[in-house]
């Protein structure tokens, strides 16, 4: 983020305060995460109860249940540190957007489940996953800040393998919730698009404007805004100032045929 402090020494300051803020949404998510399978586990409860299924009406808790539970220590470790990695990553670059954007996905990805999905039950935090990552990419196409296309390609690099989940017809996965997740992390990407970071937005430079004003053109800038007529009449006109002038410097009498003795 832009040092907005005089001294170095409190930018730092500054920058490692949002660093160690940006940290503490994720590892809270992450603990209730894991405190909740725990609990699931040794209470002997199907965490199917949790999950949305769709069409349902008792399906339509698991818009909010669904993503706290999974199937197995595996599919929570497979969640675990890809919703932390990246969710640091929005609330560090994306501070003004990222916890609406979050709750969006959140919500959005669940609500989506419930309307679109297969009437199976569907559980994990892998939408919400999904989600981030369309989010964090489709920042650098929509924003165009360096910022953003750098962060972008990163996570491309590091995720790209991830978009094989929303490829139908997998056995024992909500590919729906990696899909419907991926497409509200895009569309929440497009609706705030428009609340850029404070070191996203360009410097004013107070002296642009007089410069255009200053710059020249080789063509006058409205010449194909007229007519063929009305450029015609100017034509006319300015020959008849550059006869004006021409006579003002040589009298009529220097332009008549002489002849001298």
């Amino acid at each position: 983020m832009r040092a907005t402090f005089d001294s170095e020494s409190d930018s730092l300051e500054l920058t490692q305060r949002h660093f160690t803020d940006s940290l503490r949404f994720p590892l809270a998510a992450v603990a209730f995460l894991w405190l909740v399978h725990i609990y699931l586990t040794f209470a002997g409860v199907d965490p199917g109860w949790y999950g949305v299924m769709s069409r349902h009406i008792w399906g339509l808790r698991g818009i909010v249940t669904a993503p706290l539970v999974h199937g197995s220590w595996e599919h929570l470790l497979s969640n675990t540190f890809p919703l932390f990695i990246l969710s640091a990553l929005s609330l560090y670059f994306y501070r003004k957007v990222a916890m609406r954007a979050f709750w969006m996905i959140y919500f959005g990805t669940g609500i989506s489940v419930w309307l679109l999905g297969r009437e199976v039950l569907h559980i994990g935090a892998s939408g919400v996953v999904y989600g981030l990552v369309a989010f964090i990419f489709w920042n650098g196409i929509f924003r165009r800040s360096l910022r953003s296309i750098i962060l972008a390609l990163i996570v491309m690099v590091f995720y790209s393998g991830m978009f094989l989940g929303i490829l139908p017809a997998q056995e024992g996965i909500s590919w729906e919730s990696h899909l419907l997740g991926s497409l509200v992390g895009i569309f929440a990407s497009f609706w705030f698009k428009g609340e850029l970071e404070d070191d996203e937005l360009e410097k004013h430079d107070p002296f642009a404007d007089e410069r255009s004003a200053e710059k020249e053109y080789f063509l006058p800038r409205d010449i194909f805004d007229k007519t063929k007529a009305q450029r015609a009449l100017e034509a006319e006109e300015e020959a008849r100032r550059r006869q004006q002038q021409n006579d003002t410097f040589w009298p009529p009498f220097w332009n008549q045929n002489k002849t001298w003795e």
